[in-house]
């Protein structure tokens, strides 16, 4: 997800993805950034319309998208501000950085980021009224597609699993086939097909992600953070997930007849394949998905079990989810910084709407009011929660009857058919608008 081919170290991308890079904490005041063409980081003050308080020149635009994808998905209607920050961003060919603090500025190039251009689509087709831009953004990922059908990081690097799977994530948001997106005769599924471990693995690797192939040939090994994020793509699936599919089988393993160690894992298999490694994987790491990077011990990685949570729903597997969206309910908050991090507060909430779970109560949190309150406050609360808004501005209101009320006919017969206990799930039902 974040700068692995620009800085050069996906250990530190990883350490970004599940909070363990600190980032520095900026003041409320909403400030214009720094000089012109400096590219860094304003010092003293959040930009305006921006979610979050830490340093943005990482993930500004990332965790932007992820916070207006979750929040429009919860009937909440941002700030224009927030909408505005986030198509500021975009640069004339249509790419996103990772961050600009000079929105005036050109963009190099070479810093423009796929998986900030990616989440941005994402989160402009659930806005709606966007065509333009997501258009934009669209031919941009076409024009930084690899000859082998992958995304970077960065243009003109190689590919990686997770670049790939966020770049088929918003062709698939935008309605475009990422069968028909292709690279000298390579699509953009073949190009995450690239990554995915078929027969020639050990059979608990099959299904399975690797970040890169080694480039000295040695046995590959599937990678916690790309098996969990490419799987959504490997099931078809894009954000906000709103499948309502369900198997009530297991996910079937991948099936190895003679001769096939050599084939890559076909495309109708794929997002069951995916499905049965990362339920293998759950199931071994105690409903958590794991980290290891260089020198650390091995941890829990929250982002890789956001992702993988977010793929087995949308590959019909919501029962096989179902121990992953526990334990983020129950330790979620770490990964949040207690409710300080848009990103991760971001991701939460859409995988408890993707589980139908309801969010204004997982793991004891109200998720849409502790995201609002990351942001500037907006402009219309309809349905998560009725505190959705509470708290992010002194003239904001909630809905007195909020969508606990409106769903409270659906509870009372949860609690009669199945009994007390249970957490009330409310279904998200909700279409992406162009």
């Amino acid at each position: 997800m974040l700068t692995a081919a620009r800085l050069g170290a996906a250990a530190l991308a990883a350490a970004l993805l599940t909070g363990a890079a600190a980032v520095p904490a900026l003041a409320d005041t909403p400030g214009t950034g720094t000089a012109p063409g400096t590219g860094t980081a304003p010092s003293a003050a959040v930009p305006e319309g921006l979610y979050g308080k830490g340093d943005p020149t990482y993930d500004g635009v990332w965790r932007q998208s992820l916070a207006l994808t979750a929040l429009t998905a919860a009937q909440v209607t941002p700030a224009d501000s927030a909408v505005a920050w986030l198509t500021g961003q975009q640069c004339a060919d249509g790419g996103w950085p990772s961050y600009r603090a000079d929105a005036s500025a050109a963009c190099d190039a070479a810093t423009e980021d796929s998986n900030a251009t990616a989440v941005a689509v994402q989160a402009l087709v659930a806005l709606g009224g966007h065509k333009e831009a997501v258009d934009k953004g669209l031919q941009w990922l076409k024009a930084n597609q690899n000859a082998d059908g992958s995304w970077a990081y960065n243009p003109g690097n190689p590919g990686d699993a997770n670049s790939t799977g966020l770049a088929v994530n918003a062709l698939l948001a935008a309605k475009t086939d990422p069968a028909g997106v292709a690279k000298a005769g390579r699509s953009a599924f073949d190009g995450l097909a690239a990554f995915q471990l078929g027969c020639a693995a050990p059979a608990e690797q099959r299904g399975g992600f690797v970040y890169q192939p080694s480039p000295d040939g040695t046995p590959a090994q599937a990678n916690g953070l790309a098996s969990g994020q490419a799987s959504l793509a490997a099931a078809g699936g894009r954000l906000p997930v709103t499948s309502t599919n369900r198997t009530d089988a297991a996910p079937k393993a991948l099936v190895c007849p003679d001769g096939a160690a050599g084939t890559a894992v076909p495309r109708a298999d794929s997002g069951e394949a995916a499905a049965a490694y990362l339920t293998a994987q759950l199931a071994a790491g105690g409903r958590h998905l794991t980290l290891t990077l260089p020198g650390a011990a091995p941890a829990p990685d929250y982002a890789a079990t956001a992702w993988g949570a977010l793929g087995l729903v949308q590959g019909g597997h919501p029962q096989q989810a179902a121990g992953a969206v526990d334990w983020l309910a129950e330790e979620g908050g770490g990964w949040t910084k207690g409710g300080t991090d848009a990103a991760a507060t971001a991701t939460l909430l859409l995988v408890a709407q993707a589980a139908q779970r309801d969010p204004a109560a997982f793991g004891g949190t109200d998720l849409v009011k502790q995201l609002t309150a990351l942001g500037p406050a907006p402009k219309a609360s309809g349905g998560a929660s009725a505190s959705a808004s509470a708290g992010a501005s002194a003239t904001a209101k909630k809905d007195e009857g909020g969508s606990l009320n409106k769903y409270w006919p659906l509870g009372i017969g949860l609690l009669i058919g199945i009994g007390g206990g249970l957490v009330l799930s409310l279904q998200r039902k909700r279409g992406a608008k162009l």
